[in-house]
C-alpha cells in the first residue's frame, strides 16, 4: 500500500507522472472551487462495481461536472464475485456521463484495487487524456501554486500542501500566500522525503510560513522577506475592510431580479434535496416542465437525506438555491449557509415549492411589452410662446391622449417622431388626460418640429410577461 503524508501522491511510469489529489471529502475540493483554484486537470471517479453508483458517488459527479474538468471512471472491485459493470455504465447513462461503450466520450476502466488488474490501462487512459487536453506547464516560468490544505503542526508551526501549477519553487524562497507570507524552511514530498525543489504538478509540504493559509490560496514568490510581509499586509487590511462592508448575499429567490446580467440565457441553478427517491424524481420532473427558450433550470445536484455541509459549498461555488422537500439542514449545514450567504428554502408541500420557483422565473424574465393603442390627436396649429418654445396646438380625434403617453408623430404616413411629452394641457391648465372631442395643447419632450396637419398616435406600453 501507498504510505500518504499529506492528501497528495504521485506515481511515476516510463513516459510521465501522474500526481492524484486525494479529496475524500467532497467539501474541501469545492472550497477551493470557491476560490477560483483549479486544483484538477482530470477526475477520476471510482465507483464500486458490486455497489453500483451510490449517493455520494451522484454528489462527487456533481462537484466534477461543477469543476468542469473531464471525468474518467474507474469501474473497481471486478474482481468480486457480485461485481456488474455492466449495471454501472448504465447508470452513468443516467447522470449524463455517457461511455464510450454506449457512444459517449466517458472514458471507463474496469480496475481492481486489490488485485492490480486494469491498473496500467487505467493510468495509461489519464495520460492518453492529458495529451489530447495538451496539459502543459513550464518549469521556468513564474511561479504559481495552490493550497491544498493546511494546519498548526506541533513543534513545526504552520504547514501547508501546496500543489506547484507553473513555475520552480525552491526552499529559501519568499512566498506570498494569501494573507500570509515566509520563506521556506523546508519542503516535503508526498512520500515524506526532504526536497530542494518542486516543479509543475508536484506536491509538497512546505515550512516556513508566518500564519496558516486557506485552502485554494494561491501562492506566488515575493522579492525579498520585506516585500512579502508587506505584500501580505496589504492584503490582510483589504479583507479587513471587506468584512467591515455589508456581506454580499448569494443569490435568493425573492430578489433574483436584481442578480441578473444582460445575457440572453439567463439560469437558475438549483440543488434538490428530498426524504426518499421517488421525490427527488417528482421534484425533478415538475422542474424540467418549467423551463423555456429565456430560462434554464439546471439542477447542480440532487440526492436523498439532509441538507449537508457539502450542498451549502457546492451551492456557494455555483451559486445555487438549496431547494428540500420534506428535510431540514444538517446544523452544521445551517450555520456554514450564513456564513456563505447561501439561501435553503425547504417546503412539505411539492406544490408550494414549484409556485415558488414558477415565479422565481417569471421574475428573471427581462419584461416583454406590448403596445396597446390610446388614441389618436390631430396637430391643427403651431403656437410660439417666448418662454417655452413651441405648443401644438392640437385636437383629439378619437380615443384618448394621457400625460404618460407614449407618441408616434407621422407626418404623410412617414413617422417623423416617437418618444414621451413633455406637457400637456387644457386651456393653459395641465391635465392628465384628453379624450376625443377635446382640444389640447401639446409639447413632446426633446423636439419641436412638428407642424400642422401631423398626426400624433397614442400608446401605452403593457407588460405582457
Amino acid at each position: 500500500g501507498i504510505t500518504q503524508h499529506i492528501g497528495a501522491y504521485q506515481v511515476e511510469l516510463p513516459v510521465g507522472t501522474i500526481t492524484f489529489l486525494d479529496t475524500p471529502g467532497h467539501a474541501a475540493f469545492t472550497a477551493m472551487r470557491a476560490r477560483g483554484a483549479q486544483v484538477t486537470d482530470i477526475a477520476i471517479l471510482v465507483v464500486a462495481a458490486d455497489d453500483g453508483i451510490m449517493p455520494q458517488t451522484i454528489e462527487a459527479i456533481s462537484h466534477a461536472k461543477n469543476a468542469d474538468v473531464p471525468v474518467i471512471v474507474a469501474v473497481n472491485k471486478c474482481d468480486k464475485p457480485g461485481a456488474n459493470p455492466d449495471r454501472v455504465l448504465q447508470q452513468l447513462t443516467q447522470h449524463d456521463l455517457v461511455p464510450e461503450a454506449y457512444g459517449g466520450q466517458v472514458i471507463t476502466c474496469n480496475v481492481s484495487a486489490l488485485t492490480g488488474e486494469g491498473i496500467p490501462q487505467l493510468l495509461e487512459m489519464i495520460l492518453l487524456q492529458a495529451e489530447i487536453l495538451e496539459l502543459t506547464a513550464d518549469p521556468k516560468g513564474d511561479l504559481e501554486g495552490v493550497v491544498i490544505e493546511a494546519k498548526l503542526a506541533p513543534g513545526r508551526g504552520p504547514v501547508a500542501t501546496v500543489l506547484v501549477q507553473s513555475g520552480t519553487l525552491h526552499v529559501g524562497d519568499v512566498v506570498v500566500v494569501g494573507q500570509t507570507s515566509g520563506k521556506l524552511k523546508a519542503m516535503t514530498d508526498w512520500a515524506g522525503q526532504k526536497v530542494a525543489a518542486a516543479g509543475p504538478s508536484m506536491p509538497v509540504e512546505i515550512l516556513g510560513l508566518d500564519d496558516v493559509p486557506g485552502a485554494g490560496e494561491i501562492l506566488e514568490k515575493a522579492e525579498n522577506e520585506r516585500a512579502g510581509r508587506e505584500l501580505a499586509s496589504e492584503r490582510a487590511s483589504a479583507a479587513r475592510l471587506r468584512s467591515l462592508a455589508p456581506v454580499k448575499r448569494k443569490v435568493t429567490l425573492k430578489e433574483i431580479r436584481k442578480s441578473l446580467d444582460n445575457e440572453e440565457i439567463k439560469d437558475l441553478n438549483l440543488i434538490v434535496k428530498a426524504d426518499v427517491q421517488g421525490s427527488v424524481e417528482a421534484v425533478r420532473g415538475l422542474l424540467d416542465k418549467l423551463e423555456n427558450p429565456e430560462v434554464t433550470v439546471k439542477i447542480k445536484h440532487y440526492g436523498v437525506g439532509p441538507v449537508t455541509e457539502s450542498d451549502v459549498l457546492l451551492a456557494s461555488a455555483s451559486d445555487a438555491i438549496i431547494v428540500g422537500f420534506n428535510v431540514k439542514p444538517e446544523p452544521k449545514a445551517k450555520s456554514e449557509a450564513e456564513r456563505q450567504k447561501v439561501e435553503i428554502r425547504t417546503y412539505t408541500i411539492i406544490y408550494e415549492l414549484i409556485e415558488d420557483i414558477e415565479a422565481a422565473l417569471k421574475g428573471m424574465l427581462a419584461p416583454k411589452y406590448e403596445e396597446e393603442y390610446q388614441g389618436t390627436v390631430e396637430v391643427r396649429a403651431v403656437f410660439k410662446l417666448s418662454r417655452s418654445g413651441k405648443v401644438a396646438g392640437s385636437h383629439c380625434t378619437d380615443g384618448k391622449i394621457t400625460r404618460n403617453s407614449k407618441v408616434r408623430v407621422r407626418r404623410e404616413k412617414e413617422i417623423v417622431f416617437e418618444g414621451d411629452l413633455d406637457s400637456l394641457k387644457n386651456v393653459k391648465q395641465d391635465v392628465r388626460e384628453i379624450i376625443a372631442g377635446q382640444d389640447c395643447g401639446i409639447k413632446f419632450a426633446g423636439w419641436e418640429d412638428f407642424q400642422q396637419g401631423d398626426e400624433i398616435e397614442a400608446y401605452e406600453l403593457v407588460q405582457i410577461n
